[in-house]
């Protein structure tokens, strides 16, 4: 259903000539090219890698293509079709906004309570659903007294109980994936924030999605395995999805008010990553610990690698076709090292707007909370913007020799349906990998392009939830099968 049309006159492959060992294995060019070729062709035998197999045309010297594939399937209909308007009829409630958090001791879990904890005339929490970190929930169930507490992790059950022993306001628990769904779809909650990382998240945000609960997404997930089945869902019970990342939420304000059609394009940023400043030849030598050291950010270890790579704005990039409706071809990235505009967009009339603010996740998921009211936040934990003492902002286009995430992902969100799944699914098992050094940093390119490259026949355009986690969890399965090969270079299947 996807396939790729090369233009002799224009076409450019990704050259090699200049790359070292390690990456020339992974993007090596062919002698020839055939006029038809298609993203993720199957190989012949081994699973090994030859090139990324990827058509640009030329669109003007700064180095932007246009990539020319598409389905044939016509894609769900976005979250927010370019423009953002509060509906006359907004949902009401007495007293603190009620919610609830999915993941409350993640990073977006913490930042958001620490944000109720500011503010606890504007928000109150009424159910928490944890992983395994038992401790940090039950001081938070002390702190926040929600009425409903889930821990995913069944065998920790006893555990928190201990841990509550003596809690003045005990609240129901229940342990299990279960307990996550019911935390997501408590009665008095009228946002949900969903903070799971991974496919996790995406029952519990279906769940909140089918009891009519408004969605904070800080789950990738959510949109890029399962836009082709939450959107329409989404619509159906008229509920929200509001972008509690940085990069999208800034999207998400500059088109507040816009008229329907004004905009043109989306423009994402990104930091560049620990590696933004090395030169190609030296990320054959990556260790952990160079790609755990972001320049501007304080993020957990997945998401840091994810920016070293640049899958994080590939992935962002799918999530922006869903939310916003913009196809890919409007959609681009800038490198801004200072990472001070969080996004911007272009609209019609060649206006461009962006968003602006100092690198802290709270603004984000403060605006989900109270949108579309700005709440007052003090100078004192959030400090105000100065820019004359920043001086200068600074953009360039992203190398795609460097970051062949990039490519990866566009082909992928070009594909649709399970494909953006597939690809979500095996970067975070290549990151857990190279964190665990049972892989090379460059090998993360390499197993994400292979396990695609496998499913490319299996491509379901319309999945179902089922297919969505099945789907999920092979390409999990297919990661984690390939090795490092005897001879070091490409990883090939166990």
């Amino acid at each position: 259903p996807f396939h790729f049309w090369q233009q002799r006159s224009s076409a450019m492959a990704l050259k090699v000539a200049s790359f070292p060992g390690e990456l020339s294995s992974l993007l090596d060019s062919g002698t020839t090219r055939s006029r038809r070729g298609a993203a993720f062709r199957p190989r012949q035998h081994q699973h090994q890698l030859s090139k990324v197999d990827f058509t640009f045309q030329r669109r003007d010297k700064r180095a932007a293509y246009l990539r020319t594939c598409c389905s044939m399937q016509q894609g769900p209909p976005p979250a927010w079709p370019g423009r953002a308007v509060a509906e006359p009829e907004r949902r009401s409630w007495e007293g603190p906004k009620p919610i609830s958090i999915v993941g409350s001791t993640g990073s977006i879990g913490t930042q958001t309570l620490d944000i109720v904890a500011e503010n606890p005339d504007k928000f109150r929490v009424v159910a928490l659903a944890a992983g395994s970190n038992v401790t940090l929930l039950a001081d938070q169930v002390k702190t926040f007294k929600p009425k409903l507490v889930a821990v995913r992790n069944e065998s920790l059950l006893n555990e928190l109980k201990e841990a509550l022993a003596g809690c003045e306001e005990m609240p129901e628990i229940i342990p299990g994936e279960q307990g996550v769904i019911e935390v997501a779809r408590h009665p008095d909650a009228v946002t949900v924030v969903t903070g799971i990382v991974g496919c996790a998240g995406l029952k519990p945000t279906v769940a909140a999605i089918e009891a009519g609960k408004d969605i904070a997404l800080a789950n990738k997930e959510t949109l890029i395995a399962g836009g082709p089945f939450v959107l329409p869902l989404a619509h159906k019970h008229n509920v929200k999805i509001l972008p509690a990342d940085s990069e999208h939420s800034a999207i998400f304000q500059c088109i507040q008010g816009l008229s329907e059609g004004s905009l043109r394009r989306v423009i994402l940023t990104a930091s560049g990553g620990a590696f933004r400043d090395w030169p190609v030849e030296k990320l054959k030598d990556v260790k952990v610990a160079d790609a755990l050291k972001h320049p501007n950010w304080s993020m957990g270890k997945k998401i840091t690698v994810d920016s070293a790579t640049l899958f994080n704005k590939g992935l962002e990039v799918i999530e922006a076709h869903y939310l916003f409706g913009a196809e890919y071809d409007d959609i681009e990235i800038v490198i801004h090292p200072q990472s001070i505009i969080h996004s911007m967009i272009e609209t019609q009339d060649s206006s461009v707007l962006a968003q602006l603010g100092w690198p802290d996740m709270r603004l984000p998921i403060l605006y989900t909370l109270s949108w579309p009211d700005r709440v007052y936040c003090s100078e004192v934990t959030w400090p105000r913007l100065d820019l004359c003492k920043l001086g200068s902002l600074t953009f360039k286009a992203p190398d795609n020799v460097k970051y062949p995430s990039v490519d990866l992902a566009y082909a992928a969100g070009r594909a649709g349906g399970t494909m953006t799944g597939v690809l979500s699914a095996a970067n975070e098992k290549a990151v857990e990998l190279f964190i665990d050094e049972k892989i090379s940093y460059l090998d993360i390119f390499k197993v994400v392009e292979m396990t695609c490259d496998a499913h490319r026949n299996e491509l379901v355009t319309r999945p179902s939830l089922e297919e969505i986690i099945h789907y999920d969890q092979w390409a999990r399965k297919f990661a984690a099968n390939l090795q490092p090969s005897s001879s070091g270079r490409s990883p090939v299947l166990a």
